[in-house]
């Protein structure tokens, strides 16, 4: 059995700090619900948000994709909001792009998940909202 364990406060802020490009698998059109508040936060903070989403468009001005496979451009953080049990198969598709940082939101966690995105290579922050981590750097 894996214990998850999360990186240092300190790695945890470095991370943000180098990180560009964010693509956010599970981000919501809606202004309401817990993903477009916190990417819209996280894109009004400098970072380019790239919303994974095969049931919208467009989040927040910028062309959603259906998978993290469509993503042309390199990556430096995959950010979930899906429910636990799709951690898993996320972070097998996560493991094929070039994003260097596996995250988790707030209540989403996974130790199937954590291993596959550990095993193929990724720093792994789970069950932590990165809207609260940035506020701390």
């Amino acid at each position: 059995m894996t214990t998850i364990s999360n990186p240092s406060q300190e790695e945890i802020g470095q991370l943000l700090k180098d990180a560009k490009r964010i693509a956010v698998v599970g981000l919501s059109d809606n202004p309401a619900r817990t993903s477009h508040e916190v990417s819209k936060v996280m894109q009004e903070a400098g970072y380019k948000i790239i919303p994974v989403n095969p049931k919208v468009d467009e989040v927040l001005g910028e062309k959603a994709v259906s998978s993290l496979s469509e993503i042309e451009e390199p990556i430096d953080i995959v950010n979930v909001f899906r429910r636990s049990e799709f951690v898993p198969a996320i972070a097998e598709e996560a493991a094929q792009t070039d994003a260097n940082v596996f995250w988790t939101q707030l209540g989403v966690v996974s130790e199937e998940g954590y291993t596959i995105a550990k095993n193929s290579g990724k720093t792994v922050v789970m069950d932590r909202c990165i809207k609260v981590e940035h506020s701390k750097i």
